[in-house]
């Protein structure tokens, strides 16, 4: 297993669509994703709080209508994009597991050896 996935810090717009990544050492079908949120990005595995199903509506779409909270499309608890923590919903309290990531000179690096 490699021990980062990278993408280009372009590739990553301000509360757009987010990147989704295999994680491996949590089973076959297990992915991630990272979003930019003022400014800075966020990496998460793709699990819901509340019950284990990904979170995107459609194919990299995390954000709420308002761009202000990642959402569940299956029940949609709203999480905090900058803690994964859950503000609403009904796995309030709850949050999502963070992925360590880092960006440095237009790289964009989710550390999966640090998870």
């Amino acid at each position: 297993m490699s021990d980062a996935v990278t993408f280009k810090s372009e590739d990553l717009l301000e509360k757009g669509n987010g990147l989704r990544f295999a994680v491996p050492v949590l089973g076959p079908h297990a992915t991630g994703f990272v979003v930019r949120f003022e400014g800075k990005p966020y990496a998460y595995v793709n699990r819901c709080a509340h019950v284990p199903v990904e979170l995107d509506w459609e194919h990299g779409k995390f954000f709420n209508m308002t761009q202000e909270w990642i959402i569940c499309a299956t029940h949609g608890a709203m999480y905090a994009p900058q803690t994964g923590r859950c503000v609403m919903g009904p796995c309030q309290g709850k949050s999502l597991s963070p992925i360590p990531v880092t960006e440095e000179a237009g790289v964009i690096k989710v550390h999966l050896d640090q998870f």
